[in-house]
């Protein structure tokens, strides 16, 4: 038996703007191992489950049902390779997706971002009490209704416009020098903002978002040179370096086993 995800969209207009969707897990004891490989993205990734054993290296989580009551959750703001999920059978579990500067709307971010993953995370004191009661709940509909009145309860809109012309002057492909002069700060500052805000430096954001463009306009090109080329890599071996740090292929081999059509394209199964 495969493991279903079952992938949703925020319904509530709010958070559409900072969650780019979440994702159920349900448990099934008699399912089989599932492993995939979740490649590097520029959101801010909070997975939470239930009854669990967890164990997590560098490269690899491994994720198995426990007898043990418990509620664990994690949270990656930053990889840079690609990490195998293995669960040895699936358990009930909830991933969100953060959109880029979305996080820093509910959580304190500059504390988030002082690591690069944090194990058994709790942002708030009535956390995972509520987790365990949407967990208990058997529709999704009501799962997807409490956990957004959740995430709206703790909601706290920022002025990050400065963070936000800055992401957009990146993803544009602006030279840090350009962005320097443009706004007139320094290297030194907008790594600063940008590191505190994003949880990356400027040059791992615009890498991964090239890597990123580049799986879903794949489709659309006629061959990996117009595709490198349209993603503003400066030229195939560039485009192939990238690709090889963050699939550990190249691009051929990549797009050979990978349907880029998928819409969950930041991780494949």
């Amino acid at each position: 038996m495969r493991m279903k995800i079952e992938f949703y969209k925020p319904s509530n207009n709010t958070l559409r703007k900072y969650i780019e969707g979440y994702y159920f897990i349900a448990e099934d004891k008699n399912s089989k191992p599932i492993q995939y490989f979740t490649f590097p993205n520029n959101y801010c990734i909070l997975s939470v489950s239930q009854n669990v054993k967890l164990q997590l290296e560098e490269k690899h989580f491994f994720i198995s049902s426990s007898e043990n009551k418990n509620t664990i959750a994690n949270f990656v703001s930053r990889y840079a390779e690609p990490i195998e999920i293995v669960y040895e059978n699936t358990v009930n579990e909830i991933t969100i997706y953060f959109k880029p500067l979305g996080i820093n709307h509910f959580l304190e971010a500059p504390e988030i971002f002082k690591k690069n993953k944090i194990e058994d995370f709790n942002p708030f004191p009535d956390f995972k009490d509520e987790m365990e009661n949407i967990f208990i709940l058997k529709n999704r509909d009501n799962q997807i209704e409490k956990l957004e009145n959740y995430w709206l309860s703790k909601f706290s809109e920022k002025d990050l416009t400065l963070a936000g012309r800055l992401l957009c002057d990146i993803e544009a492909d602006l030279k840090i020098e350009e962005i320097a002069e443009k706004h007139n700060f320094t290297r030194q500052y907008i790594n600063k903002l940008f590191s505190k805000s994003v949880g990356k430096t400027p040059s791992e954001y615009r890498k991964i978002h090239r890597f990123r463009n580049s799986l879903f306009k794949h489709q659309k090109s006629k061959n990996l040179t117009e595709l490198s080329h349209g993603n503003l890599f400066y030229d195939q071996s560039h485009f192939n370096k990238d690709f090889k740090t963050f699939t550990n292929k190249n691009p051929s081999a990549f797009f050979k086993n990978v349907d880029t059509e998928k819409g969950n394209i930041w991780f494949f199964i």
